[in-house]
């Protein structure tokens, strides 16, 4: 049962109870937001996966409701400001400065950017942030400029078993693939 669930109805503890549910509740939200990051990476390889094989086999080869879960294609809704940059950096080839984002995002999806006051900063906030959600990495590059990626999920149960087997040649640089 979930902490929540615990508070359905109107409850009266003792100051040693409380601490033990916040403490209890503050261990329930770490792993969920641990499980989260994983989520995320895990859609945004396999996501990654499918924009790569796009790319080397045509759009066609994706059916419509793929290339709608990709957000390509004629969605009903817009797609958020976060959620572009997201986007951006899982089809990124490689790490991406903030400036080389915003142009990604003028690109792709110039409705978005035309409504930030700075694209600049928000660019960088939003990639910040997806650092922080354990989703994307920051490092500085060979100019000593800062950089962000998308992380690729690797554990095991994961996009490997996707994946062409390394002898078959296919398999993405940045993703282990591993035998059983």
């Amino acid at each position: 049962m979930s902490i929540a669930a615990t508070f359905t109805t109107p409850v009266s503890l003792s100051k040693g109870q409380a601490e033990e549910v916040i403490r209890s509740a503050e261990h329930e939200l770490k792993q969920l937001l641990r499980q989260r990051a994983e989520t995320m990476k895990r859609i945004g390889t396999v996501k990654q996966t499918l924009v790569c094989l796009a790319k080397t086999f045509g759009d066609d080869v994706l059916p419509p409701e793929v290339v709608r879960l990709l957000g390509r294609g004629n969605t009903r809704k817009q797609p958020g400001f976060t959620r572009a940059c997201r986007v951006i950096l899982m089809e990124a080839a490689t790490a991406l400065e903030a400036r080389q984002g915003l142009r990604e995002l003028q690109d792709k999806f110039p409705h978005l950017v035309e409504h930030q006051k700075a694209p600049l900063a928000a660019v960088t906030t939003v990639f910040n942030r997806l650092v922080a959600y354990g989703e994307a990495r920051s490092f500085p590059n060979g100019k000593g400029r800062r950089v962000w990626e998308w992380i690729v999920a690797t554990d095991q149960g994961g996009i490997e078993s996707l994946l062409p087997s390394v002898d078959d040649g296919l398999a993405p640089p940045t993703a282990s693939v591993t035998k059983q």
